[in-house]
């Protein structure tokens, strides 16, 4: 069922079948064709990145959902955000807005989506370590986000040097 074409690709034929008969009562088929690229089931490295975007991406709907809970007041014991610092009020907003469209992002397995994610982690990282003051974090969640990045670029990688 499967033939080669002159670029070494497999394709898989499709026929369109149209039964008319004979006149001696065979049925014949038609010479409709479509072709094809046949694609091998997604598997290994590729389905791993999948779920570890997909897992990321709800951990980054749940950081945007406590940034906007923060925005809104409704976490319980935090300061309401009108007396905060304009720099800090500044600092929930971004991370409200880039974290949910990482999380959309990543969620959809796109280019941008990881784009947009590393720009929210490098950042929310960047911003911890360099004005604590801003973002306050401890160490093992910087350790952590560290290391969901440096996850995604191994995942990445083995992903890439996958055989398809």
């Amino acid at each position: 069922m499967g033939t080669t074409r002159e670029d070494g690709a497999n394709v898989r034929s499709l026929t369109k079948v149209s039964a008319t008969r004979d006149g001696r009562g065979r049925t014949q088929e038609s010479d409709d064709r479509i072709e094809r690229a046949v694609r091998s089931p997604r598997a290994g490295w590729d389905v791993v990145l999948v779920w570890f975007m997909r897992l990321t991406a709800l951990v980054w709907l749940a950081k945007a959902v406590a940034n906007w809970a923060a925005i809104l007041d409704v976490l319980p014991g935090a300061p309401p955000f009108a007396s905060e610092a304009s720099a800090r009020q500044t600092v929930i907003v971004y991370f409200a807005i880039i974290d949910a469209m990482a999380a959309v992002g990543l969620w959809l397995t796109s280019a941008w989506g990881g784009v947009v994610w590393l720009l929210a982690a490098t950042s929310a990282l960047t911003l911890a370590l360099l004005t604590p003051h801003l973002l306050p974090m401890s160490v093992p969640h910087l350790a952590g986000e560290a290391s969901i990045v440096a996850a995604y670029f191994v995942l990445s990688w083995l992903s890439a040097r996958e055989i398809r």
